[in-house]
């Protein structure tokens, strides 16, 4: 197994892509820490991990409060021996959806950007201490694809993934002498209700049903298709394991060639 006695802290462990990292990351060893504010699916998820043989504790944290980090850390610690030696910060929102640049509200943009910048810096400024007391760690960023490129009708959260990559490129830098590894998974559309919320708004906005959005959104791809949440699990362990021991402050894109 390749993280076979690892800790690892996951955020938004449950829902979408999140559920598939977490079941990923338990069957190749790792036990967990999984956090969010919806604690009902955190738990459901929890019990499949622990059905695998492994440790898993849900705890509750709003990704955006300084105060519910540092806890989250302090449980970490207390409940599974001291050591952090993974953290995926899966945790995003998707910001509004079908609106241009000038009808975002302020409130909109600055949500966006607490969650899906904030949040991950807030976990990573909490887990470095520890990380480089060990020497050593892996912290992997569910960014997007759209923080590769601009996109219409989505700025606010093209802006939020764009930032994400300034702050893993940036701590990959400064946390590499700690023999700490940072990276960013970008994935575009991927399977789920998320990406079924889009399609609707999309299909609403221009008339289509939402099966012709979907076949839309796939024929941009070089692949032809979208991605399954799995897809996306398989990269992350990549990322958190010692076969990518010598990558960091780099983003790898999963989204079956939208971005070439």
């Amino acid at each position: 197994m390749e993280l076979d006695g690892k800790i690892a802290i996951i955020t938004g462990p449950a829902k979408g892509m999140g559920e598939a990292v977490t079941l990923a990351m338990a069957r190749e060893g790792a036990d967990l820490v999984l956090t969010g504010r919806d604690m009902a699916p955190i738990e459901v998820v929890a019990g499949k991990a622990r059905a695998l043989g492994r440790r898993a504790v849900a705890v509750r944290c709003d990704v955006t409060s300084p105060e519910d980090v540092d806890a989250l850390v302090a449980t970490t610690r207390a409940e599974l021996g001291g050591r952090i030696d993974v953290l995926v910060n899966v945790a995003g929102g998707s910001g509004p959806i079908e609106t241009t640049a000038w009808d975002t509200t302020p409130e909109e943009f600055d949500q966006i950007l607490a969650v899906n910048m904030k949040g991950c810096f807030l976990t990573m400024r909490a887990v470095l201490p520890v990380m480089i007391e060990q020497h050593d760690g892996k912290i992997v960023n569910v960014g997007g694809t759209f923080g590769l490129k601009g996109q219409a009708l989505r700025m606010a959260y093209s802006a939020s993934k764009w930032g994400l990559r300034g702050i893993t490129r940036s701590t990959a830098l400064e946390v590499g002498p700690h023999n700490i590894n940072v990276n960013t998974v970008c994935p575009a559309m991927v399977d789920g209700p998320r990406f079924e919320r889009v399609c609707a708004s999309r299909a609403e906005r221009l008339g289509k049903t939402t099966d012709e959005v979907r076949k839309d959104y796939a024929a941009q791809y070089a692949l032809r298709r979208i991605s399954a949440p799995e897809d996306i699990a398989n990269a992350v362990v990549f990322l958190a394991s010692e076969r990518a021991r010598q990558i960091t402050g780099q983003e790898l894109a999963v989204d079956g060639g939208s971005v070439i």
